[in-house]
């Protein structure tokens, strides 16, 4: 399995993968179309000269297009105890093709986007697990948290 990190090039099969992942949970509205918007962000951050967004992915045996793959951004908050870089990783796409399961590509990708997280001085990564997912993520040291997540929709 060879990982490598994903270039603006990828971008649209990047986006095909991020839809792959948001059919599985239920209740998103498909009316609008936020596929344009996330290619668009996809295509200006993977290529930056400092990019605080990338993406490792694994392509298809076959060669068209990818199997699998994890995008993560870095934020830079206000250092603390325990935190001086105020900088935090946030893993999000991580999905493989159904057809493509089970040959540790998710793992693969996770691991090369936290050891680029490690690159950039990153304290702490955070991620949002579903139940299929969870397991990958305990054996690669993620905990739950207590906090508890809110949101507000502007």
């Amino acid at each position: 399995m060879q990982i490598r990190r994903a270039t603006a090039a990828d971008a649209d099969e990047l986006v095909r993968l991020r839809e792959v992942m948001l059919r599985t949970f239920s209740g998103p509205d498909w009316s609008d179309d936020w596929r344009e918007s996330a290619r668009r962000i996809l295509v200006r951050r993977l290529d930056e000269a400092e990019p605080t967004m990338a993406a490792f992915v694994v392509d298809r045996a076959e060669g068209a297009g990818l199997a699998a793959c994890a995008v993560g951004t870095i934020e830079e908050r206000l250092g603390g105890p325990g935190r001086a870089s105020g900088l935090m990783g946030y893993v999000f796409s991580v999905v493989t093709d159904p057809d493509q399961r089970r040959h540790g590509y998710s793992r693969g990708c996770v691991t090369a986007l936290l050891a680029w997280f490690r690159a950039e001085g990153v304290d702490v990564v955070d991620l949002r697990a579903s139940a299929d997912g969870e397991p990958l993520y305990r054996s690669l040291g993620f905990q739950r948290t207590q906090d508890p997540a809110m949101r507000l929709l502007l």
